[in-house]
Formats: structure tokens, sequence, C-alpha cells
């Protein structure tokens, strides 16, 4: 059985969506951070600081994890990223670690901030390690949150981790330069990994949560059409594969099976009914299993 770290604050939230859309439906208990998933894979469920996660699969002391692959990275974790899960605070995408100046100082690039500067960041590791490559010494002086606040009264440079890039911009920051790019990951304990019977329950418990995002921005379209119409159809109807045919029972049409992207298909459905197509379904989608 698995012992599986989750995420709190900014990911909570769309974590708890995910595992839900997956059918491993975490429940609250009076014990804020230790809810329960009842499925016989799961023995124990904590949530966590997403900061702390890798370096907690690191040791032991879970099988499984989400978080960061930027804390990954910070940490130093000695863990197995099996899974990319698209998802972070504004819902899905990539988050950025930025460096950022105000707005009013000349300064375009990276390379072009003054030695000593003071950089204030939660990611000194990877500040520090940046820095070293550009041969710019600077003070790093690690923030416990409000990053951007700290500058210019306190600090002349801001690392820190964006999405949008917002945020910065209400402060009067610029981003001159980005240092990494992260995605929330599924991450494992490597004896976890090796362990078979573990490794089962892991590959199993992954399998749901990436048919859940696969199905995102997905729907079902079935319709019915003449055989007459058919191939013209065909060519103008998009498929993961190909779209599923099968000829209706003492009839000269066929019924046709398809997924496209939802964003599509307000575009899509006029054109196919232009072209034939009759009795149309549009269906949600829950998950798709590769």
């Amino acid at each position: 059985m698995l012992r599986i770290a989750l995420p709190k604050g900014s990911l909570e939230e769309q974590t708890f969506l995910l595992f839900k859309q997956a059918d491993l439906t975490i429940k609250r208990t009076e014990r804020e951070y230790n809810p329960r998933i009842n499925d016989p894979r799961i023995e124990k469920v904590k949530i966590l600081r997403p900061q702390e996660i890798p370096m907690y699969v690191t040791e032991g002391y879970f099988d499984v994890g989400i978080s960061g692959h930027d804390w990954v990275i910070e940490s130093g974790a000695d863990i197995v990223e099996i899974a990319d899960l698209p998802y972070s605070k504004q819902g899905a995408g990539i988050v950025k670690i930025v460096i950022a100046v105000p707005d009013d100082r000349k300064i375009e690039s990276a390379s072009g901030i003054a030695p000593h500067s003071r950089v204030t960041t939660e990611y000194p590791k990877i500040t520090k390690k940046y820095f070293e490559k550009l041969n710019i010494p600077v003070e790093i002086h690690f923030s416990y949150g409000a990053t951007e606040a700290k500058v210019p009264d306190l600090m002349d440079v801001v690392v820190d981790v964006t999405e949008t890039g917002s945020t910065l911009r209400k402060n009067n920051l610029k981003i001159i330069d980005v240092m990494l790019e992260s995605v929330t990951k599924l991450i494992v304990n490597k004896d976890s990994w090796n362990d078979p019977v573990k490794r089962k329950e892991i590959e199993e418990i992954r399998t749901l949560l990436l048919a859940v995002i696969e199905a995102r921005g997905k729907v079902l379209l079935d319709m019915n059409v003449p055989a007459d119409k058919l191939d013209a159809l065909i060519a103008a109807l998009p498929a993961m594969k190909t779209p599923t045919v099968s000829k209706l029972y003492n009839s000269e049409y066929y019924a046709i099976e398809t997924v496209v992207e939802k964003d599509y298909v307000n575009i899509l459905i006029p054109e196919l009914k232009s072209l034939g197509a009759e009795d149309i379904l549009e269906l949600d989608i829950s998950k798709i299993v590769h």
C-alpha cells in the first residue's frame, strides 16, 4: 500500500479536483492534514507544503508525492519524476522562475545586474547557481513570502515564481530573465519504484490521474451520416487516431464516433451538419486511457 504526500496552498484545490475526477476522492477528516482516500492501494495521505515534499519522498516517508519541478531542483531531491501533471494555481500550464527588477531600472537582462546587488528569493540554491554561471557576485536573502514587496525598499532584485506575471507588474516590476520553467510533477521514491508490488500500484494511480488530464478539454462526438456523404465527412473530421465508423442495421446510414477538442467543437458541429451529419451528440469525457 502507498503513502502519498499532496501539496497544500496554491496547488491544493486543483490537486483535490484531479483526484476526485480520477475516482480517488480525498476525504477530509477531523485532522486537517491527514485526509483519507478509500482505495485499497492507498494506506496514508498527508497534506504538506510542496517545498517539503521532494525531500520527504527522497527519505522514504512517502512512496509518492506531488510537487513542482522547481522544488525538486531547489531541494536537490533524489527521486524519480514519473509524470507531468500540467495544472497550477490558475488551473493549467507552466510556471516560471523569473528575475525581476523595478521597471524604472535600465536593465534588460540578468547579465546587466550590478555586482553585490541584494536578491530576495524563495529559491536560494537555484539563484546561487544561476548567478555563479553569470559570474556575478550577489547577496542572496531568503524570502518567507511576499517576495515582490521587498523591492526596491529592502532589495534590488527579486527571483520569484510566476504564471502570468500580473503580480510582478502590479508591484512595478519587470521580468528581465527566466531562470527555470516548471510544471507540477508526480514524483516517486526510488526504492518504492524498484519494488514490483508498489510499482504496479503507483503505475495504476498514474494511469488514472493522466487519464483525467488527457480528457480535459475534449469531448466525444457521435453522429449518423448517409452512405453517399460518408467519405466527405470523414475527410473533414478530426480524431485522436481515426474515427470509429459502423454501419447502422438495415440502413444506408453509418454511425461515426470521434474525440475532438472542446475549443473547436462550436465551429466543427455546423460544418459537420452542412456535410450531411445528422443526430449529432456531444458528450463529456471523464477519462481517456491510452
